[in-house]
This record gives C-alpha cells, sequence and structure tokens, in this order.
C-alpha cells in the first residue's frame, strides 16, 4: 500500500492491491483525503476489511454489512434500515472499533436516541426506538455469526422500547359511507376508497392494479404485484408475501363501477397504473373525508381492518378471510370464499347500504 499527496489537487490518496473471491490480483485506489491522517486511517480500515479482523471501525463493519444484506431483503426493507443506522446508529459508533464497543455505550446511545424527537416535537414511539436497538443488535449478531466477534453487547443490556399492542382501527359500514359521501365530489377518490374498503387490499397493492389485473366477466380482481415509491422513481414489485398472490371476487355494484371508470380513463392501456396517484394524496383524502364526514380519522391500512371487521360480522371463518386478504398467518387448507357465498354475504350489506 501507499499513501501520496497528488501535488495538482493538494489532496492525498491511498494506493493498493487486494485479491478478489477468484484470487486475481485488482487495484484499488481511494483519492480526496485533506489530511495525510485521514488516508490512513482509510488504509488500516481496508487493511482489516480485507483480512476479516473485526477491530476495523464499525462504520466499515456497516458497509460489510450492508453489502451482505442488500440482496438477501427487499429493496425498501434495505433502504429502511439503511436509514436508521446512517442516522440513528453511525453517529455514535461509526469510528468506535467493533470489538471495544461496550454495554456502558449502549446504555448510554440508548439514553440519547429516547431524547430525540420527530419535526413534530413528539418523543419516538416504544415500537419505533425498539425497532432502532433491534438494528443495532442485528449488526452486531452479523459479527458474532459471520465474522468471529466474541459477544453481542446490545443483548446483554435491556431492549429500548416495546411492541405496542394498538387498537385495530375500523370504520362501521355507516361511517365508511358517510366518509364516502364526502370525498365522491372527486372521482377516483370514490372509487380508490370503494376499492380499499370492499376489497381489502393493501395500499400498494391497490397502486400497481392495472386493467389485466380485472376480469369482469368472473368479477375477480388478480393481486401479483406492489407499488412504492423508492429513492424518487416508482417501482413495481412483487407482493408483500407469497400468499399475497391471490383472487379477489369482487360484489356485483363494484365490478360494474370500476368497469365503468376503466373505460372513462381516456388513453389507458391494459398494463397501465390505473390509480396514478400518490400515498400522500390519499391521506390528504382521509383527513379532508373524515373531518367533512365527522367521523374518526383512520389510517389507510385501517380500511383493510374496516373489511375484515365486515366480512367477520357476515359469518366468514378465519380461513375464508385469511386468504381474501393474503393474511401470511393464516394456514389455509382449501378455499372456503366461493364467488357464490361472497356475494351472499355482500348482498346483505348491499341492501343495507341502500336502505
Amino acid at each position: 500500500m501507499a499513501v501520496i499527496k497528488n501535488n495538482k489537487t493538494g489532496m492525498w490518496e491511498v494506493r493498493t492491491y487486494y485479491k478478489d473471491l477468484t484470487g486475481a490480483r485488482k487495484q484499488k485506489t481511494k483519492r480526496g483525503f485533506a489530511k495525510k491522517s485521514e488516508a490512513l486511517e482509510w488504509e488500516r480500515n481496508f487493511k482489516l476489511k480485507e483480512n476479516q479482523s473485526i477491530s476495523m471501525s464499525f462504520k466499515s463493519f456497516v458497509d460489510i454489512y450492508l453489502t451482505d444484506l442488500e440482496p438477501r431483503i427487499k429493496r425498501n426493507t434495505f433502504l429502511t434500515k439503511k436509514h436508521i443506522i446512517e442516522t440513528k446508529i453511525l453517529p455514535y459508533f461509526g469510528k468506535r472499533k467493533v470489538d471495544d464497543i461496550r454495554t456502558s455505550e449502549v446504555i448510554q446511545w440508548q439514553n440519547e436516541i429516547m431524547k430525540l424527537k420527530k419535526d413534530n416535537g413528539e418523543l419516538f414511539s416504544p415500537t419505533y426506538l425498539k425497532t432502532i436497538h433491534n438494528q443495532l443488535s442485528s449488526i452486531l449478531n452479523h459479527a458474532v455469526n459471520m465474522y468471529g466477534l466474541k459477544d453481542n453487547v446490545a443483548r446483554k443490556d435491556r431492549t429500548m422500547g416495546k411492541e405496542e399492542n394498538k387498537e385495530m382501527e375500523f370504520w362501521t359500514q355507516g361511517e365508511f359511507q358517510r366518509f364516502l359521501e364526502c370525498v365522491a365530489d372527486k372521482p377516483i377518490s370514490y372509487y380508490v376508497f370503494e376499492m380499499l374498503y370492499w376489497t381489502g387490499i393493501r395500499e400498494g397493492e391497490l397502486l400497481a392494479l392495472t386493467p389485466a389485473d380485472f376480469n369482469f366477466e368472473k368479477k375477480t380482481l388478480r393481486i401479483n404485484k406492489f407499488y412504492q415509491r423508492l429513492e424518487g422513481e416508482d417501482v413495481i414489485t412483487d407482493p408483500k408475501t407469497p400468499k399475497s398472490n391471490r383472487t379477489i371476487v369482487m360484489p356485483d355494484y363494484l365490478a360494474i363501477e370500476m368497469e365503468n371508470f376503466i373505460k372513462s380513463i381516456y388513453g389507458i392501456k391494459t398494463d397501465d397504473r390505473i390509480f396514478t396517484i400518490s400515498k400522500s394524496y390519499l391521506h390528504h383524502e382521509m383527513d379532508r373525508g373524515a373531518k367533512l364526514a365527522g367521523v374518526k380519522r383512520i389510517r389507510i391500512h385501517g380500511l383493510r381492518h374496516s373489511n375484515i371487521s365486515l366480512l367477520i360480522n357476515l359469518g366468514f371463518s378465519a380461513l375464508a378471510i385469511g386468504e381474501r386478504v393474503g393474511h401470511e398467518a393464516v394456514d389455509i387448507q382449501e378455499t372456503t370464499l366461493t364467488p357464490w357465498t361472497w356475494m351472499c354475504g355482500i348482498l346483505m350489506c348491499w341492501t343495507a347500504r341502500d336502505g
């Protein structure tokens, strides 16, 4: 290795050689260090990483952790973890050697994190605090399991935060109808919320829908993809879980409404997204409609809960409901929600809705 000064730029750089996975000798050059000491520190950490020494800086090990992790999880999950690491963990432990981090330092870090506030001035929820702590523990677990760290000091101390048992938010059918009347002045809002309430699909599943997903002869809806906004781009991914791939039977009136709505969209193609709105639009419309209707404001996901509550009240089994909403936790042995039983149940609701 060599640490030299570039006389043209006045900056320091490191030139070194290493062997890749195939054993081939490769050259690595790192430029842009303002001080020689910074270049020497980078050189030291590079050597430790190449030798897989756990005495490297925590920041250098995080680079390894993220490289190992990225191919194994979904992109949005990876970005969430990366954000937590970069904003809540690296500022505290980045310069420390991995094998020098002590339990007492973890406690001090917890105390600092628990003082942090969101943009609205509120403290982080116990659930989010637990997520942050679990991320630190996950990094150190990786060091223990794969790179020879003796102990995960984040597991020795009490964890930060806790899982919250949140009350399930949902609307009754009457509350939903009052809300729907207040957003019906915007056709796209009307159809969006009709779909969310009567089918129980997830927000990302809704925003990924295309005309090809509807079979209006059979009155069915295919769920096989998920919409996300990642790094400023619209991204269509696989569904949330394998069980999320499913076909949903729609009530007659919803099938008719959606068929007419899709026909009204000028120039739409078979594989075009139907609802090209943003998640912030949905949240704004929830705020507006709930306020005008005088009903409690629930989360968008609460409409999924509302659909489940509706099906429970109609007498559908947990297995049938689990299959319809694509819930991974329910192990379904066979399909129990047939088009006929669904339509009989929904007819009861439709009668009440019109009454």
